[in-house]
């Protein structure tokens, strides 16, 4: 029997996830990019910010990532509890300091006005 499909995850920013977002639902497989603003070594529960956006990431699957209050992370994961409070179990982290926040928001806006565009074109 084959296993599912891993589904690859969603560019989003923090600012993104709010309880009326698309990307706001149990199980939705996202990337999401912050600064380090807490981590717990007893709970594995790491929170990051962006702006004055939020989000907590269980960070109980990852190996081998040390974690500095203020450096900045990207996680790939899933969403876990999104009718309450969005958390992010994490199955995929990185250090990615250096990277600026401000080009990285930037490119993400560009790449989504090239696939909006590459949609329209693609239906006439």
């Amino acid at each position: 029997m084959a296993s599912p499909a891993i589904e690859s995850g969603a560019l989003v920013t923090l600012s993104e996830l709010d309880p009326s977002s698309s990307f706001f639902k149990l199980g939705a497989s996202l990337r999401v990019t912050g600064k380090l603003q807490e981590y717990s070594l007893e709970t594995a529960i790491a929170i990051i910010t962006d702006g004055g956006a939020i989000l907590k990431i269980d960070t109980q699957h990852l190996r081998d990532l040390g974690f500095r209050v203020g450096s900045i992370y990207q996680f790939i994961g899933e969403l876990i509890q999104p009718d309450n409070e969005a958390i992010l179990q994490a199955r995929v982290g990185r250090n990615v300091d250096g990277i600026d926040l401000n080009l990285y928001h930037q490119s993400l806006q560009l790449l989504r006005q090239f696939q909006a565009d590459h949609m329209n074109n693609s239906t006439t």
